[in-house]
């Protein structure tokens, strides 16, 4: 479970699902806090300040209104910023969040977690873990983490994911699976235009399913085909999706690569994408020119 979960929170009912997803995975004694923030562009063309003072009252209000009508205990903050993504990655690191927890967008297939702009501009460069939940999720609770799955693929990412996973299996009593999704490595073929016998593939689906196998206390999945296609199909029967980063980028933020990305657009139940280790730096929390605003549990 999540010690200190933020969770993005804008006029939309994608708020409301983050607050819920945020609910299920924050530990009995966490810290939550929920955030909103507003534009506020710097240069010769920045907002006048009765501007900002109103936004800033507007966001409280949002706020209190959220914790209030989700009945929840929370921790509130506001903040200005060029972008709602670099407002939460900013807000992330002043509370030293563990978690950032996002909805998604209504314009999406029904039942996938389809990304609006901010939610993919808050994936892009984000200090810590991110959950992602679809929509409507808030219309499921009470929630039940029956099954938890992982990606899985035997690099030290999906380890990492699968070690986070068997923690929130073990606290939320809920089943605890695997999927490989594997390729036909190219030395198999025997030329451009050579068929790959269903035997070949057969073997290295058991071979993947197998490795799994004996991880202990998972279930095995594997499946011959492209990786976001066929976690997208394994995601309709999860209750939570976990899949690894793929490392690292510069100042220990969090670079996403392409599959975990495109996943985002396409789980069909909440997705967390985790870092390959706890986030240790130490930040301020001040902001420039005070934009922050706080407020103490609502």
């Amino acid at each position: 479970m999540f010690s200190n979960v933020l969770v993005g929170v804008d006029d939309h009912d994608a708020g409301r699902d983050a607050i819920a997803l945020a609910q299920t995975l924050l530990a009995p004694d966490g810290e939550l806090t929920l955030a909103h923030v507003f534009r506020d562009e710097r240069g010769p063309y920045r907002w006048s300040e009765p501007r900002v003072a109103e936004e800033r009252e507007h966001a409280r209000g949002l706020l209190e209104r959220a914790a209030s009508e989700s009945g929840v205990r929370a921790h509130i903050r506001w903040h200005g910023a060029a972008s709602v993504g670099r407002g939460l990655h900013e807000i992330a690191e002043m509370v030293m969040a563990d978690l950032l927890v996002l909805g998604s967008s209504r314009r999406g297939l029904l039942g996938r977690a389809a990304l609006g702009h901010d939610t993919r501009a808050a994936l892009n460069g984000a200090p810590c873990a991110i959950a992602i939940a679809p929509v409507g999720y808030q219309g499921d609770l009470p929630v039940l983490m029956r099954e938890i799955g992982v990606g899985y693929d035997g690099s030290p990412e999906s380890e990492h994911a699968l070690g986070v996973a068997r923690g929130l299996a073990a606290e939320l009593g809920s089943k605890l699976s695997a999927f490989e999704a594997v390729s036909i490595p190219a030395y198999i073929y025997l030329g451009a235009s050579a068929p790959v016998e269903a035997s070949a593939i057969d073997r290295v689906v058991a071979i993947a399913r197998d490795r799994i196998a004996s991880l202990g206390g998972v279930e095995p999945h594997a499946a011959y085909g492209d990786a976001v296609e066929e976690l997208t199909l394994y995601s309709a029967s999860l209750d939570l999706l976990v899949v690894g980063s793929r490392g690292y980028g510069p100042l220990g933020r969090l670079v996403h690569g392409s599959t975990a990305q495109d996943l985002a657009s396409t789980a069909r139940c909440p997705l967390l994408v985790l870092t390959r280790g706890a986030r240790t730096a130490s930040v301020s929390a001040e902001s420039d020119d005070g934009q922050v605003g706080a407020s103490t549990a609502v």
